[in-house]
């Protein structure tokens, strides 16, 4: 299987899961006119197991070293199957969390709360399992990414032109959603080898785990959004009819996403071989800049408002000294 050789390369692959988990989004952005998050995310959960496959077939069964992904699948023990497996399902749950504070509470009580949580959480958790990097280089960046995004809700806040009380019910979605989006990376991780280049018996290689997590978000997708198709958080119901009558259009551009997504993932996972998880779960979740770079500069979601450009400016301004201090880290 293809490993990654150097930090340096690592960093490269962790800054492609930032761009990938940041933008991924903007899929759901160009199908939301026309096509209802529930449905769009049948979709995106089959991209990201579509890609995950494919990583698995290509990069994960080519090359002298580590273990091949049939062979790696085959060998594998239940109980760490069941991590990977556990991994995706707590993913698919906060996932839908988050995305369902978003709709309720807004971007700018969503984010702050629910990724601000899943950022110092998670990478507290990895990186007590695995204590790889400097740890005061590592938490301070984190501290100042945590300031980017709580400016970048701050913007948001602004930009809305209603005062207007936050319902309880999206704190609770974005607390809930944010600590299992810290956790479900960690159970991930534990499935793995801690050597890439001679993996030991019973553990999964990095590309198996990946696809064993998708799997997990596939066979949780039936309860979890099925659940939310009949019970939204927000709108009518909708059907599995309504699903399948999509057109070839709407159903690629969730594929898209969820393979955008995965790229991210798989990188990020193979990543860590070199930076370490914490840092490489850190690096990915400075997506939320990423994210609010696409809103700034591409959707202008900020065009008009008054009072947000110096705000805007210093959150660039922390995300960019944050994840240099993420990088130090793990020299």
């Amino acid at each position: 299987m293809y490993i990654v050789s150097s930090y340096s390369l690592a960093v490269i692959l962790c800054f492609v899961t930032m761009l990938c988990w940041g933008s991924w989004a903007n899929t759901q952005k160009l199908a939301q006119k026309s096509w209802r998050f529930e449905l769009f995310y049948w979709d995106y959960v089959i991209g990201i197991l579509l890609m995950s496959l494919i990583f698995s077939l290509t990069l994960g069964s080519t090359g002298e070293q580590g273990r091949g992904f049939l062979a790696d699948l085959s060998q594998a023990e239940m109980s760490n199957i069941g991590n990977a497996l556990l991994g995706g399902i707590i993913f698919n749950a906060a996932n839908i969390l988050v995305a369902a504070a978003i709709s309720i509470a807004g971007m700018s009580v969503a984010f702050p709360v629910g990724i601000g949580i899943a950022l110092v959480l998670g990478v507290l958790v990895n990186y007590m399992a695995n204590p790889q990097g400097n740890a005061i280089w590592l938490f301070t960046g984190v501290i100042v990414i945590t300031l980017a995004i709580v400016l970048d809700a701050v913007a948001y806040k602004k930009k809305s032109s209603q005062s207007q009380k936050v319902p309880t019910k999206g704190i609770v979605l974005s607390v809930v959603g944010g600590i299992m989006m810290a956790l479900f990376y960690r159970f991930v991780a534990s499935s793995m080898v801690t050597n890439f280049e001679t993996p030991e018996p019973g553990l999964l290689t990095p590309y198996t785990a990946v696809f064993i997590f998708s799997v997990g978000i596939l066979i949780s997708n039936f309860v979890f959004n099925t659940l939310l198709m009949k019970k939204p958080f927000e709108g009518v119901p909708v059907t599995y009819s309504q699903y399948f009558a999509g057109s070839l259009k709407e159903h690629f551009t969730g594929i898209l996403g969820g393979m955008i997504w995965c790229v991210g993932m798989t990188f990020s996972i193979i990543a860590a071989g070199k930076a370490g998880f914490a840092i490489s779960y850190g690096l990915g979740q400075g997506a939320t800049l990423v994210a609010a770079m696409w809103g700034v500069f591409i959707w202008k979601e900020f065009k008009g408002s008054k009072g947000t450009s110096g705000l805007l400016a210093t959150m660039f301004i922390l995300f960019f000294v944050g994840i240099g201090m993420l990088i130090y880290a793990g020299l």
